[in-house]
């Protein structure tokens, strides 16, 4: 079904030695003034200060500093710009049967950033980061439709393979919302005032027409769907770094104290899938932590099931048992093929697939995927700034919007990220913000809010939570209901300048 390819290694063993850098070595000034910790939002090992539009693609300080680590670094990067094919001897290979996108940068077109809120979905359309699923609106859990769709619904194929579904059939749609206040603050002004969209809130609906489904038998008036954008990923090997025993400690926090109280990620067993710590752990990553470290975490498998590229610990297809039936079954796949119902199958669900990629190339491709540094936080000492931090405190934001954390003691897949303090804003657990979202699972991890000041800049526009209908920082906070409405209403409350002042200080964190 796919074509053995390998790509071109820069060698092995690179993951692990890098040394550490002392913090006198790497502080930097800024306009001669000595800065405090909180500058430092990735740690002294882990924060960049570059604020272009290349802000979130730098290397942690102590990959620049190992020229080997670095070639594997910048190798990583290649792999996660390059957008696979199908085709043995033109390029990257291995794409398919059935994919989502061609590259990673597809989904992160500013490396760590996402795309743009877009009025189709069109997987061709590079400013389009979305993933959809497929989902039971009447199961308790919202349970995916598993049986016929893989969790990210792949809505491209390699002939003569056919999409689950045909991206022509899926309509996308955004609708205007307005909340118990009328859109507005308690002093009278209209939320998201001086923009030409003043006075309104926005989310979307997904709607996909029968015809465009694959599966026969599936009935999609059963079924509902929803879009998520991707997650940055900047500073995710320092996310990582933080120990279960402290994220632990912060869910047991939260339970005691008896309001916002997070749900943490259940235990994800790793052993064979994480060679640096086997065992349980608990979820971190992604909207619902369903995934608990770096080795077995998004971006790990997305290299694998958004492109269906094989490799060795990956060595069977991304698709649905329901999905190798059908198109085993396909008259024209059968054709052009020349094989037989059986051997399609067959080779389909092979669990032993010859590997595409290298284990070489995929430890360089988590070189770069971990080692991506933080820009620093920006404007710090700026009065408005300041006070938009008392704000930020005094409001209730950091209940879920944790500060500070600092990596554990032995971080063994990069040390040079242990005993970082860290200022990402996140407790890394799942709360309640009871969006307008009918039919949809309302709980979600708590931002990452490191860096996110930089959208504008990397990315030429400010659309925020997961499914992107926030335009701006403010709107983004008048979306939290659920365990942060108190947080939202003392911010509908403030006057302009306060609300101003809050959100200058989330731009430069």
């Amino acid at each position: 079904m796919k074509l053995k390819h390998s790509i071109y290694c820069i060698g092995a063993g690179l993951l692990l030695t890098v040394a550490a850098c002392t913090d006198d070595d790497d502080k930097q000034p800024v306009d001669g003034k000595e800065l405090s910790e909180e500058w430092y939002a990735g740690g002294v090992n882990g924060t960049t200060f570059n604020a272009t539009s290349q802000a979130y693609k730098q290397p942690v300080p102590p990959i620049e500093k190992d020229a080997e680590l670095y070639r594997s670094f910048m190798r990583g990067e290649h792999i996660s710009d390059r957008s696979f094919v199908a085709s043995e001897g033109l390029g990257y290979a291995g794409l398919g049967p059935a994919y989502i996108r061609k590259s990673c940068v597809a989904c992160h077109p500013t490396y760590g950033g996402h795309g743009k809120r877009v009025t189709e979905f069109n997987t061709d359309d590079s400013r389009n980061c979305y993933l959809l699923m497929i989902y039971d609106p009447t199961s308790p859990t919202l349970a995916l439709a598993s049986k016929y769709f893989t969790g990210m619904t792949q809505t491209r194929a390699v002939a003569p393979f056919k999409p689950s579904i045909d991206e022509s059939g899926i309509k996308l749609t955004w609708h205007e919302y307005t909340d118990e206040h009328g859109n507005k603050y308690e002093d009278g002004t209209p939320y998201s005032d001086g923009y030409s969209y003043a006075g309104t809130l926005i989310y979307p609906k997904i709607t996909i027409a029968q015809e465009a489904i694959l599966f026969k038998d599936f009935d999609m008036s059963k079924h509902a769907a929803s879009i998520e954008a991707t997650i940055g990923i900047y500073g995710v090997g320092l996310l990582d770094a933080i120990s279960d025993e402290d994220l632990r400690a912060q869910y047991e926090e939260e339970q005691a104290r008896g309001y916002c109280q997070g749900v943490i990620g259940a235990d994800i067993d790793e052993t064979g899938l994480n060679p640096f710590y086997p065992g349980k752990h608990p979820g971190r990553f992604t909207y619902l932590c369903t995934r608990a470290t770096l080795d077995n975490g998004p971006g790990a498998n997305a290299l694998w099931n958004i492109t269906n590229v094989t490799r060795p610990d990956r060595t069977y297809n991304y698709i649905t048992e329901e999905y190798a039936r059908v198109m085993s079954q396909d008259a024209d796949v059968q054709r052009v093929l020349g094989q037989a119902e059986s051997d399609i199958f067959s080779q389909l669900m092979s669990r032993s697939l010859e590997p595409e990629m290298t284990m070489e190339d995929f430890d360089a491709f988590m070189v770069w995927h971990r080692g991506i540094a933080v820009p620093a936080a920006r404007n710090l000492d700026d009065e408005t700034v300041q006070k938009g931090r008392s704000l930020f405190y005094e409001t209730g934001c950091t209940a879920c919007h944790r500060p500070s954390w600092t990596t554990r003691a032995d971080y063994k897949p990069m040390p040079s990220l242990s005993n970082q303090k860290i200022f990402p804003y996140t407790d890394l657990l799942r709360h309640d913000l009871d969006m307008y979202e009918p039919g949809r699972a309302r709980v979600c991890r708590t931002t990452p809010l490191w860096g996110r000041g930089l959208l504008p800049v990397t990315s030429g526009h400010s659309d925020m939570l997961h499914d992107l209908r926030a335009r701006n920082y403010e709107e983004a906070i008048l979306w939290h209901n659920g365990d942060a409405k108190p947080v939202k209403e003392k911010f509908r409350a403030m006057s302009k300048a306060d609300r101003e002042a809050l959100i200058r200080f989330l731009e430069a964190i």
